[in-house]
């Protein structure tokens, strides 16, 4: 598919006269009221770029900029602006916004910046296919950090699942990563630049929960005035995260599985059938097994689902990745925050390996938020399992200092036992004992 360039604009009339001028230059062209569906669009694997006014209801186009960064920052947004807004696109700038256009503009000065930014865009694009190729460190791996075998052997399944149409089950605690995964999943696959439509079952409002899915037509009940397409028809070519499916109503489930089996659907109010060319995952942080056989969960859907499982493992099940990871948080949370290089000493990372983060990933990033704005790693502070001995404990300790140590000074070893005061013989030693594997020497 060719590079697609989405452009946000609630003015129908400049709307249309821009997509007719980017039309005309030989772009292809997607145009939109509002910025919410540009989300679905957006991803990794997305080769276009998006040009949003700044101006518009519910969503403006900072707002829009922002959302779209947090997916991938390197996504060129160009900001079209009115002439009280250009300090404001100004900054804009600095936060990562390719270019501003302020109105009126001619459509050629719009064709020149929008074919500068999809060259950019190609190029990243191409840089990241290389380093894949090279057998660098690729986007899933930035996505989903950990050089412990628990997370090799997740990489390795999403990337080879990746490449099928095959529907996924995610299943993992709290915080562990689910729909990092599923949109992962996504961004690498042939449906990459279609939309990703992540549906948290568990917030869908009762009343609503069969439109809000399948779409209505008009008069289908009291107050649908217009027909509307439902999040799965939205998704057609993409992908579909049902997220917490276990939270999903009964009555609801058999439907669904009607869905999943036939790829089509019916709005209400109509008899016609449509059909649906999506890929479903779904995510659960609760036991499906469990479920279906408490009655809770229909175990056909299930059975339907899980064709492909994925479990995303607890932050305790690898410790090891548990510094290293926090680096890597603090460092993205320092680019967030605007705030320069941020220095982690060796006690922080000690103390922040040897707490148990129940919360998982997501308590960890809180935790690398707060150091970075000056507010300390967490509260209170982790103090390892209640039932452990003295004996266990000091080991843990032990164990966590070393690790803290190794990832501060990216593995390097000489910088180690000099902070550590201990001998290079010992420190290869302990090292051997408490299990931190090879690859820590790599850099020696």
């Amino acid at each position: 598919m060719k590079p697609t360039i989405l452009l946000v604009d609630d003015e129908e009339e400049l709307r249309r006269s821009s997509s007719q001028a980017l039309d005309l230059a030989g772009f292809d062209v997607r145009s939109f009221a509002a910025g919410e569906p540009v989300l679905d669009i957006v991803g990794y694997g997305f080769k276009g770029i998006v040009v949003t006014d700044i101006r518009m209801p519910d969503m403006d186009g900072m707002t829009l900029m922002g959302k779209i960064r947090e997916i991938d920052p390197d996504i060129p947004v160009i900001l079209i602006t009115g002439h009280a807004d250009v300090q404001l696109a100004v900054k804009a700038m600095r936060e990562g916004a390719y270019d501003f256009l302020e109105k009126p503009f001619n459509a050629q000065e719009l064709a020149d910046i929008a074919a500068r930014a999809l060259d950019r865009r190609s190029l990243v694009i191409e840089n990241r296919r290389l380093r894949a190729e090279a057998g660098k460190r690729d986007d899933i791996e930035a996505r989903l950090p950990g050089r412990t075998q628990l997370m090799v052997d997740l990489r390795y399944r999403l990337r080879a699942v990746a490449a099928t149409d095959a529907d996924v089950l995610v299943i993992g605690d709290t915080g562990t990563g689910k729909e990092v995964a599923a949109r992962a999943l996504h961004d690498i696959s042939a449906r990459a630049e279609r939309p990703f439509v992540a549906i948290d079952c568990a917030a869908l409002p009762a009343n609503l929960i069969e439109s809000e899915l399948f779409g209505h037509e008009a008069g289908a009940f009291p107050g649908a005035i217009r027909a509307r397409y439902g999040k799965f028809e939205h998704a057609r070519g993409g992908t579909i995260l049902l997220d917490e499916i276990g939270s999903m109503p009964l009555d609801l489930q058999a439907k669904l599985l009607r869905v999943i089996d036939e790829r089509r659907i019916t709005r209400l109010g109509s008899n016609e059938a449509v059909p649906l060319d999506v890929r479903f995952i779904a995510a659960s942080n609760t036991d499906l097994d469990a479920e279906a056989a408490a009655g809770r969960f229909r175990a056909d859907l299930l059975y339907r689902l899980n064709m492909v499982t994925l479990r995303m493992p607890a932050l305790g099940a690898r410790r090891e990745d548990v510094p290293l990871l926090f680096l890597q948080l603090v460092n993205e949370a320092a680019v967030r925050y605007r705030r320069g290089p941020i220095d982690v000493p060796p006690a922080i990372i000690a103390d922040v390996a040897r707490r148990d983060w129940p919360g998982n990933v997501r308590e960890l990033r809180n935790a690398a938020d707060r150091f970075v704005l000056g507010l300390g790693p967490a509260e209170p502070l982790g103090t390892g399992p209640a039932h452990a001995g003295l004996a266990d404990r000091v080991a843990d300790f032990e164990r966590s200092i070393i690790a803290g140590a190794l990832a501060a000074h990216g593995g390097s070893l000489k910088p180690v036992y000099e902070s550590l005061r201990i001998s290079r013989k010992t420190l290869y030693e302990k090292m051997q004992k408490y299990g931190l594997g090879r690859h820590d020497l790599d850099s020696v």
